[in-house]
Order: C-alpha cells, then sequence, then structure tokens
C-alpha cells in the first residue's frame, strides 16, 4: 500500500511539472516570429505530427504540397510546397510559423494554430454564428505544434 501512494505521489508530481512546461499561448515568446523554446516542454513526434497535417485542426495539406504524404488525396496550392521546408527555416522557424505565420508573413492566409485572442471576428464552429463570450481554445495544443514541427524538420531536400 505505501508503494501505491509513493509511485501515485511521483505521477502526480511527473503530471504537474509537464503542465507547468507548456508555454500558454498569450505566453509565447516570439523574435522576428521565431520561437526559440519547445510550447509543451517535450519533443516532438514526427508521426503524430504527419497525422496532424492530413486530418482536424491541422489540415495542413489542404493548402500545402507535401510529397512525403503523396499517398493521401487532395493537396492544396494556396500554400508553398513544403518539400525541402527544413532546409529553409530552423526549427524555431518553423514552430513560429506554425504557431503564428502572421508574425513571419505580413497579410498570410494560414491560420494561427496557437493564438487565443486578438481575433477580429470569430465563427461558431461551422455554425455561421458568433462566437459567444468566454474562452477560445487554440485550433493545436502546444504538443500538436511540436509534433507538427518535428515532422517539418524531416522534410529536407535529401
Amino acid at each position: 500500500m505505501k508503494h501505491a501512494s509513493v509511485l501515485g505521489l511521483v505521477v502526480a508530481l511527473g503530471a504537474s511539472h509537464a503542465l507547468a512546461d507548456i508555454v500558454a499561448p498569450t505566453e509565447v515568446v516570439y523574435e522576428n516570429g521565431a520561437v526559440a523554446t519547445s510550447l509543451s516542454g517535450a519533443p516532438g513526434d514526427p508521426d503524430s505530427g504527419a497525422e496532424i497535417m492530413n486530418k482536424g485542426a491541422g489540415n495542413c495539406i489542404a493548402c500545402h504540397q507535401v510529397s512525403a504524404l503523396d499517398h493521401l488525396a487532395f493537396h492544396g496550392e494556396i500554400g508553398p510546397p513544403l518539400d525541402g521546408v527544413a532546409d529553409r527555416w530552423s526549427e524555431a522557424e518553423l514552430r513560429g510559423i506554425v504557431a503564428n505565420a502572421k508574425l513571419t508573413f505580413d497579410g498570410s492566409m494560414m491560420p494561427s494554430f496557437y493564438k487565443t485572442e486578438g481575433f477580429v471576428r470569430l465563427g461558431n464552429a461551422y455554425t455561421g454564428k458568433a462566437h459567444a463570450d468566454g474562452e477560445v481554445a487554440p485550433l493545436l495544443s502546444a504538443q500538436e505544434i511540436e509534433d507538427v514541427v518535428s515532422f517539418l524538420l524531416t522534410l529536407t531536400e535529401d
């Protein structure tokens, strides 16, 4: 019984430590659009990042072509192709672009995936109605941003 209590305490402390490492969207430090430190405090998973590129709030291939994901249909042509993106941008720059591309590319159509305030007009999830009062969640979590960045870092010209 004593071991179970100690184990529970260790797990709880570890969980609270992990939560303490997450940078809130309003606390992100951008330097010329780049974000030098991990938003989640944990390494990204490129396999999860590839999944996010194809579905849900990420759905990056709706606008970008990615040869590494050519097994998926309907790659977009609105945004630039992402092949070789790891050769053009650093990890910090990619993190900043995914979190809030508008700070790097003035007038970008790319959504701000890790932003919770400062919107001009919010809709209420595909209903056509204005957003109700209250907090707005970011499109992607801190860990999802890290996962996407981890996947993007695999996209080299080699």
